[in-house]
């Protein structure tokens, strides 16, 4: 399976940029993993950083195709998890370091991904959303209840309230972890930080490289659109994305 990949990570208005983003390839499997260090908690990049390097270590001493996907995904977030409450061991409860964070193993036709918090995967076919990751978050519980809608959440008060994260309480957080997503020439898969979601609609991010070429240029675009979109208060932004290209 042939893949073209790119990132970006923009400062915005921000002082700092908290956000970390890699992609690694291995053999036949390619690994994106996007992080957001939390603003509102002291060192929130030194979170992102600590845990980018944690799950792209573990990633990289195991043998590709990997056999369990689904058990990687678990063993790197939680590994993260720890070298992250380890950073703030000496710290109270809530002054330690904290981040988000999404990821994405690609390998063998097949998706696999997991996330902590606010950070999300789109899947995109066709310049539209076929499938994105829920968020652990005030307002998405809202919504599975039906006390808001889908378009409720941009303006609502408590959107960046995030219910688990990487970090804080030594306790293993919540975590998403999705099944195997079988890919078809011209899929997408798009990693990013609330920096690029929170200021754009599914459709700007359905169609971000409508008429492009190349992936890089493509994303760059969008990150610039979700900055401007919310100057001055723009949020650092953040993603990483894959597209499944025609075999040669």
């Amino acid at each position: 399976m042939q893949v073209e990949s790119a990132q970006i990570s923009l400062l915005g208005d921000r002082g700092d940029n908290q956000d970390r983003v890699g992609i690694v390839r291995s053999g036949p499997a390619t690994l994106m993993v996007v992080l957001d260090g939390m603003g509102g908690h002291s060192d929130g990049s030194l979170a992102a950083e600590a845990a980018l390097k944690s799950i792209t270590e573990v990633f990289t001493k195991l043998a590709t195709p990997l056999l369990d996907p689904i058990g990687f995904m678990h063993m790197a977030l939680s590994r993260a998890h720890d070298d992250v409450v380890r950073l703030g061991s000496d710290r109270s409860i809530e002054s330690r370091p904290r981040a988000t964070a999404v990821m994405c193993l690609v390998q063998e036709g097949f998706a696999y991904w997991a996330h902590v918090g606010d950070s999300r995967i789109y899947h995109l076919r066709q310049e539209a959303v076929l499938e994105r990751t829920r968020d652990h978050s005030h307002v998405e519980l809202l919504l599975s209840q039906g006390k808001i809608s889908e378009a409720d959440i941009q303006g609502h008060p408590m959107r960046n309230f995030v219910e688990c994260c990487l970090g804080g309480d030594a306790s293993i957080p919540e975590m998403s972890v999705s099944g195997f997503k079988r890919l078809q020439t011209g899929d997408m898969l798009l990693l990013c930080t609330d920096g690029i979601w929170a200021s754009l609609k599914d459709a700007d991010i359905a169609g971000f490289a409508r008429g492009q070429a190349l992936l890089q240029p493509a994303l760059e675009q969008l990150a610039e659109r979700a900055v401007l979109a919310s100057a001055p208060y723009s949020d650092n932004s953040t993603a990483a994305v894959l597209r499944v290209c025609n075999p040669n």
